[in-house]
């Protein structure tokens, strides 16, 4: 054999030597594909994806709508899913004594509201409460301007999410004109050292900002408009607001320069897909708080007393709503 020929068949060999490896790797690539688990919440928890990714990875394709929504299937399972760890969070917070304040801020109709409602669904409200607080009374305005927000703070064992919070002073109340430009920058050099003195004191601060565009907004303004079930939602605040969009966008653009601090940052929720605004939400609230799995044992029922010692009223002599379905 020449050595040409005998060149010719080593090279051969080894390409296919070269083809069966990379069909092996392929299939031991497959293997690992198939044995991969199924999605469980704390897959999802990790440090590095605590952030949001606007480029969806290939493998999550499947989960969005050709125009970028989240697919409802894929909502409603991770949904279940991360509720079920906001329950083991709630059990932690009430074990280890946790204070947990969770700041919901944002433009109108971002979808603050769906948040706090998908958060608080499965949670037990002694635990897990909501501060909504109204305008200030006359008594109120003449607090110092965080008393009223201090009462509504946490407990050992207790979560509250505030739907907005002290910083209606650097936003609504800035832009309106409800408070003296002197308020509006005594706020701004006491809010700092407030979140500090919480944070110092073992609180856990989160503060979530959710963005939306303006056409998206635009369009959710003109459902609420059409919808009397919506129509509640809008007040003439909201419709001021509308035609103030350039000041309150600065208003905010001030707030985060002087409020975005390293022990307190702002969070940005981007929330033109209401789906996707509200998961991220909650998967980043559950990396944000420590917590360990110290959920209850299933209890076993007792037997029921199956005595004959009772007797039951006459079903005469009480009163039923009317059966009218």
């Amino acid at each position: 054999m020449s050595k040409e020929d005998k060149s010719s068949e080593d090279k051969g060999k080894e390409d296919k030597g070269k083809e069966n490896k990379g069909k092996e790797n392929k299939g031991k690539e497959n293997k690992g594909k198939e044995n991969k688990k199924e999605f469980v919440p704390h897959d999802l928890l990790d440090a590095d994806d605590a952030c949001p990714k606007f480029e969806v990875p290939k493998e999550r394709a499947a989960w969005y709508t050709k125009s970028g929504k989240l697919k409802s299937d894929v909502y409603e399972k991770h949904l279940y899913l991360l509720q079920r760890e906001l329950v083991a969070m709630q059990e932690w917070i009430k074990e280890a004594g946790l204070k947990v304040v969770v700041i919901f801020e944002g433009r109108d109709a971002a979808g603050k509201g769906g948040t706090i409602k998908r958060i608080t669904a499965p949670l037990n409200p002694r635990v897990v409460r909501i501060a909504a607080l109204p305008k200030p009374t006359e008594r109120e305005k003449t607090q110092w301007y965080f008393q009223r927000y201090v009462a509504e703070l946490p407990a050992a064992g207790e979560m509250v999410l505030f739907d907005r919070s002290w910083y209606n002073r650097a936003g609504v109340e800035r832009v309106m004109g409800f408070c003296t430009r002197e308020e509006y920058l005594e706020f701004a050099r006491e809010v700092p050292e407030f979140e500090r003195m919480l944070i110092r004191s073992g609180t856990i601060l989160l503060k979530y900002w959710f963005s939306v565009a303006d056409e998206e907004q635009e369009r959710r303004f003109q459902s609420r408009l059409r919808d009397p079930m919506k129509r509640w939602k809008l007040s003439p605040m909201d419709l001021e607001s509308r035609r103030l969009y350039r000041e309150y966008s600065r208003a905010k653009d001030d707030m985060l320069k002087f409020s975005d601090t390293r022990q307190s940052p702002w969070w940005t929720v981007p929330s033109d897909d209401k789906k996707r605004a509200r998961l991220n939400c909650i998967h980043h609230l559950l990396s944000s708080v420590p917590y360990e799995d110290v959920m209850p044992d299933p209890l076993e029922l007792p037997p029921r007393d199956t005595s004959k010692s009772y007797v039951r009223t006459p079903m005469e002599e009480q009163s039923f709503v009317p059966i009218y379905y």
